[in-house]
C-alpha cells in the first residue's frame, strides 16, 4: 500500500491553460480523480504548462 503512478509533462509555451472552461484538462482531471488520484496544472502565464497525475497502485 501507499505505492503510487506518477506522470508529469511539461512544455515551454505560453502557460494559461483552462483548466476549468473546456473538457481537456477537465475531462482528464475526472478520469484521474475517478481512480483516485489527482491531477495539478500549473500553467503560469508566459512560462509553459506543467501538468501532474498522481494515482495509487495497488
Amino acid at each position: 500500500m501507499g505505492d503510487q503512478l506518477v506522470v508529469e509533462v511539461v512544455d515551454d509555451g505560453v502557460g494559461g491553460a483552462d483548466t476549468e472552461g473546456g473538457t481537456g484538462l477537465r475531462g482528464l482531471a475526472d478520469r484521474v480523480e475517478a481512480q483516485g488520484g489527482r491531477l495539478r496544472v500549473w500553467t503560469p502565464r508566459g512560462d509553459g504548462t506543467r501538468v501532474r497525475a498522481e494515482m495509487p497502485c495497488g
